[in-house]
């Protein structure tokens, strides 16, 4: 029996569907290619940083603490490759200059200001966000009041 070129493009999307996420999780390194499995974790990582817990948390709240007072910031959340905190700038109170470890992501909850990375200006406002890669050199500037997200990644042991 022939088949038409629909019937035959329509059996092989989903082998390339699975591929394509086969392939996406094997670079996140969740799955191990050649054997189609979940890969094993290295034997000194200890067994309850495996898999942290998925939860809801409140940035909203953490938001108002922070803006009710001088600013500052609040961890709310924190895991094994990541933590988030809710970081508050109220002028005249400078921001550090300062260098991570981890690649940081400043998404704006409220205000505007700048981010100065490397020698470079970026531009703040919400509805923004800003990427700094690990090592670089940053501190935020030309704010009156500033409420971002901060999600700090971690270096993960390999």
């Amino acid at each position: 029996m022939h088949q038409s070129k629909a019937q035959t493009r329509w059996r092989k999307r989903p082998q390339l569907r699975s591929f394509v996420y086969a392939e996406r999780w094997e670079r996140s390194g969740r799955i191990d290619h050649h054997e189609n499995q979940a890969m094993t974790p290295p034997a000194n990582q200890p067994q309850s940083h495996l898999l942290d817990r998925p939860h809801a948390f409140d940035v909203t709240e953490a938001q108002a603490r922070l803006c009710a007072t001088d600013g500052g910031y609040e961890l709310v959340h924190e895991s094994t490759r990541l933590e988030i905190c809710v970081y508050t700038l109220i002028a005249p109170e400078p921001d550090y200059q300062r260098i991570n470890k981890g690649d940081e992501l400043y998404i704006v909850l409220e205000g505007r200001g700048a981010l100065d990375v490397g020698g470079e200006q970026l531009e703040l406002r919400e509805g923004r966000a800003a990427f700094v890669p690990a090592g670089a050199n940053h501190c935020f500037s030309a704010y009156e009041h500033l409420t971002v997200l901060a999600i700090l990644g971690r270096q993960s042991a390999r």
